[in-house]
């Protein structure tokens, strides 16, 4: 059990990932819950100024007022790709890098550091010996505040510098933020989207985030 914030879920699954490279484990459940009390979350999210005044999630809108919050659990099962061959499983997905990154002392809590993304998002490609050129959706964690969103298109932008048109996209638009479980769900989103070789919309953006002009991405709209 930790605690990284809406982060959780996803570094769950990096130490898993960890233990299953060293041989510590053979199969790992990774993941996340959320079904924090509905009054404290609201008002915990409310005092920090996150809470969405119209409660709508609406991620990468230009008039994107802060997060809703969601419920739900999110995990996946992880193996060595060689074991899960030699077992018949269902492979739905290949985990091949990771990128943590830490803060530190930064502007706050609800304003990430663009600098810490970029490290993260540059560690896990060259772990996993890919390219940004290579990369045909990305899943963003775009909570639907202003200052988050605009922080995240901006590291990412760095790091996609030279592409165009790349996909991108935030289940948070269907469902709110599932908080501690946010990452695993849109993991999960991810591989569904590989499996049914359909890439999912992003709702409720009809006047998107100026932080979009001119940069190296699309917004899937359909």
């Amino acid at each position: 059990s930790l605690d990284t914030a809406c982060a959780s879920s996803l570094y769950a699954i990096a130490i898993a990932c960890d233990q299953l490279s060293d041989n510590r484990a053979d199969l790992a459940l990774a993941g996340g819950v959320n079904a924090a009390d509905d009054l404290f979350i609201h008002m915990g999210f409310t005092a920090l100024g996150a809470m969405s005044p119209t409660g709508r999630s609406r991620p990468f809108h230009a008039g994107a007022d802060g997060l809703v919050p969601a419920e739900g659990a999110a995990f996946v099962a992880l193996k060595r790709l060689e074991d899960a061959r030699r077992d018949g499983d269902r492979i739905h997905g290949v985990i091949r890098g990771v990128g943590l990154s830490n803060d530190g002392r930064g502007r706050g809590f609800l304003a990430p550091a663009k600098e810490g993304q970029q490290r993260a998002i540059t560690e896990a490609y060259r772990m996993a010996g890919v390219h940004p050129q290579d990369i045909s959706l990305i899943e963003c964690h775009a909570t639907g505040t202003s200052v988050g969103d605009a922080t995240e298109l901006q590291s990412t932008s760095a790091c996609y510098s030279g592409c165009s048109e790349v996909p991108i996209g935030s289940l948070k638009s269907n469902l709110g933020h599932l908080i501690t479980a946010a990452g695993a769900a849109g993991l999960i989103k991810v591989l569904e989207a590989i499996h049914h070789k359909k890439r999912p919309r992003t709702l409720h953006c009809d006047e998107p985030n100026e932080a979009l002009t001119d940069g190296p991405f699309r917004l899937l709209t359909d």
